[in-house]
């Protein structure tokens, strides 16, 4: 078992005990290049209930894709946004 979990791309679960099977979400949706990001309104808490589900294989990972996510419109009104995660230098960042 010791020598399987230490193989590349393999992780080890346990579905009768439901163990790892987080793990194995998380290295399913980096192994597809997929990404989630959730919306907030300004003074109301983010909404986790519906996220926008972006990868690089249908478009990229970038504000704009988002916001053309949602819809194309948008792009010409989009001012700035205000953006909280590991990938950014400060929380939040502003990207314009």
């Amino acid at each position: 078992m010791d020598k399987l979990a230490r193989r590349p791309y393999s992780v080890v679960i346990s579905a009768n005990m439901q163990l790892n099977l987080d793990v194995l979400l998380q290295h399913m949706w980096s192994a597809m290049g997929i990404v989630r990001i959730y919306t907030k309104r300004q003074g109301q808490p983010p909404d986790f209930a519906d996220p926008i589900i972006l990868s690089e294989g249908r478009g990229g990972h970038t504000v704009e894709h988002a916001v053309l996510h949602l819809h194309k419109a948008l792009r010409d009104e989009f001012k700035y946004s205000l953006v909280w995660g590991r990938s950014v230098k400060h929380f939040p960042q502003r990207l314009v």
